[in-house]
């Protein structure tokens, strides 16, 4: 039995993400922890594409509710991917990351300190945060959820 190009798991994530974010943004409603991970799942995997990472791996598929009270719950997701320059720093793994994340998501930088690491963005739309903390030669990208609504 084959499988249909259009079937991917991937290409799947990607449509519903789309989707919530579509209907997050124009019915300027809170997404749902659901919807919010869909999300984060898409633009971990979409920066390390875009950066050329090589042997991607997903460290934490995420998909667990994690409780923050009154009903609420965040979710995490991880990748990592070899940059092309195995001895490059983890500074400039990140401000790698940095430059091609305009290509990818909107997130912002958020921290109190502009000298704090991990590298911390937000992306006010989707509700999740990415951060940034690679190591010497490959790409680390971290993210969660806000703390949001299950339904």
């Amino acid at each position: 039995m084959s499988r249909s190009r259009h079937s991917s798991p991937a290409r799947l994530v990607a449509v519903v993400s789309l989707l919530a974010l579509l209907a997050v943004a124009c019915g300027e409603r809170e997404p749902t922890v659901a919807e919010a991970a869909a999300s984060l799942q898409t633009h971990v995997l979409r920066l390390l594409k875009e950066r050329g990472a090589l042997n991607v791996q997903v460290e934490d598929p995420g998909g667990k509710d994690i409780p923050c009270g009154e009903g609420k719950a965040k979710r995490t997701f991880a990748a990592t991917g070899e940059g092309a320059e195995p001895e490059m720093d983890p500074g400039s793994m990140n401000d790698l990351l940095v430059g091609a994340l305009g290509r990818t998501a909107d997130h912002k930088y958020h921290f109190a300190d502009p000298t704090a690491k991990p590298f911390r963005l937000v992306n006010e739309v989707t509700r999740t945060v990415l951060v940034l903390d690679s190591v010497t030669g490959r790409y680390v990208v971290k993210g969660e959820t806000e703390c949001l609504s299950l339904s």
